[in-house]
């Protein structure tokens, strides 16, 4: 079986989406801050006429956030999730991959606590290592509630 995965970058490392899971990919927009959001939620966004939550995934992984100058031209992957647009910010996004099943293994046991329930897997391509997001897991049950009431209230 194989799999078709759009590569992106967080910072140095690489990770991956099933294609079949994405909307749109888009530039990143003018943004209008929420107020009383949570951390990670960067604001909110006109996707073709109709108003997305934009998740910033650097800070939803913990990582260290982008400057404002190279904010800008970040890339946004826009999804379904719970019959609700949203838009996941990245780095950059790279390119389309097939992945066989051969090259996939389960994440390390180490991986552990909320992480441990998106990451379907590791993708070896070449040298390198990309991790695999279940991007539908991403966002807690708490987390989708959240960004609901956000939405209900823009």
């Amino acid at each position: 079986m194989e799999f078709k995965i759009v590569s992106f970058v967080l910072g140095n490392e690489e990770f991956g989406v099933d294609i079949m899971k994405i909307d749109s990919i888009v530039e990143l927009g003018k943004l209008t801050k929420v107020p009383e959001s949570a951390d990670y939620v960067e604001g909110i966004m006109n996707f073709r006429g109709m108003v997305i939550l934009i998740v910033n995934l650097r800070k939803k992984f913990y990582m260290e956030d982008l400057p404002e100058d190279k904010k800008a031209r970040s890339k946004v992957i826009v999804v379904n999730l719970d019959k609700k647009k949203v838009g996941f910010m990245v780095d950059d996004v790279r390119e389309v991959l097939t992945v066989s099943e051969e090259q996939m293994e389960e994440p390390p046991e180490e991986i552990g606590g909320a992480g441990r329930s998106y990451v379907l897997g590791i993708a070896k391509i070449g040298d390198s290592m990309m991790i695999i997001l279940d991007i539908d897991k991403v966002l807690s049950a708490e987390e989708k509630l959240e960004i609901g009431k956000i939405m209900e209230n823009v």
